[in-house]
């Protein structure tokens, strides 16, 4: 069942975000895809893409209550290898019912990323964008860390309730 598929056109302070939808699309025209929706649903959401080949992908699923479709450690390491472009975890750490408060908080919060080198600059972009400050966690074969991160982020919120957190060195605390 897909949530929603992002394709992102432009570049710079003209940037066009089409909401694909259930149903799939073309995205051919896209520079970057954003794959958000249950984890479960990667494998149905990419077969449902048109134009995707080659593209750059943020895959934003959390795995919790399923794994990741059979033979691979991740979900985003799945999107790499259907799509066969530069792909970054991101988006997935966070809870979005907070997005709309993010300016609220005395400091940027943090997200973290994983991925490709070539996604870097629109994942950083993106995060800033959004609102937060990207932490880099490494490549793209971090990603099944940064999936299993869900679970723990979780069970702080069964106490905390929904939280966002900051990383960062002490300096700038």
């Amino acid at each position: 069942m897909l949530a929603a598929v992002l394709r992102i056109c432009g570049s710079g302070p003209v940037t066009r975000v089409t909401r694909i939808g259930r149903d799939g699309g073309d995205v051919s025209n896209a520079e970057v895809v954003l794959m958000a929706m249950p984890g479960g649903a990667i494998a149905e959401a990419l077969a449902k893409l048109e134009g995707i080949d080659g593209k750059m992908v943020i895959d934003a699923t959390n795995l919790y209550g399923v794994v990741p479709p059979a033979g691979f450690p991740s979900n985003a390491e799945f999107v790499k290898s259907k799509t066969n472009g530069p792909t970054a975890k991101s988006f997935n750490v966070n809870f979005t019912m907070l997005y709309p408060r993010l300016a609220e908080a005395r400091v940027r919060p943090g997200n973290l990323w994983c991925g490709d080198a070539e996604t870097r600059e629109v994942v950083e972009q993106l995060n800033r964008d959004a609102g937060y400050d990207p932490v880099y966690a490494g490549p793209i074969e971090n990603a099944a860390l940064q999936e299993g991160m869900v679970k723990i982020v979780f069970a702080i919120s069964e106490s905390m309730g929904p939280f966002v957190y900051r990383m960062a060195p002490l300096e700038q605390l």
